[in-house]
């Protein structure tokens, strides 16, 4: 049997009007590549959360985030497309990604750093849930 509309077209949930289409590396830009999120303008129809943070990741070989950062709420997970980066956590344990589809998942309240070891390398990082102070950088 075939049939004409998907199931969620035929009983009428589906608001096609809610789909959003863009490009991360575009969106992101004016939120150090963070593309969904609590702090998108609304109008990014279905971009602004409160459940979910995602940021598309463009970073050159020795670039290198020194200062630590963590979520006191979150749960955070880089996975990486392209390249290498390592990531290092507090507590001392380190992590190389280096595959396609290498990722790290991390609790709340572990502050991590990171380091990239090719060029180029591209990472996309969620973060869950998105809430408003809740990432922040340690004083050094």
């Amino acid at each position: 049997m075939v049939e004409d509309d998907p199931p969620a077209q035929r009983d009428g949930r589906v608001d096609v009007g809610a789909v959003h289409v863009g490009n991360a590396a575009a969106d992101g830009a004016a939120y150090r590549g963070w593309f969904v999120g609590h702090f998108v303008a609304p109008e990014a129809a279905g971009c602004a959360s409160g459940e979910v943070e995602v940021k598309w990741g463009v970073h050159h070989q020795g670039e290198v985030r020194g200062a630590w950062a963590i979520s006191r709420q979150a749960t955070s997970l880089s996975l990486l497309v392209q390249g290498a980066i390592r990531l290092e956590f507090s507590g001392g344990r380190e992590a190389l990604l280096e595959q396609p589809g290498d990722y790290a998942v991390w609790p709340p309240g572990v502050a991590h750093r990171w380091r990239i070891e090719a060029e180029p390398t591209i990472i996309v990082t969620v973060r869950w849930p998105s809430l408003p102070g809740d990432a922040v950088d340690l004083p050094a």
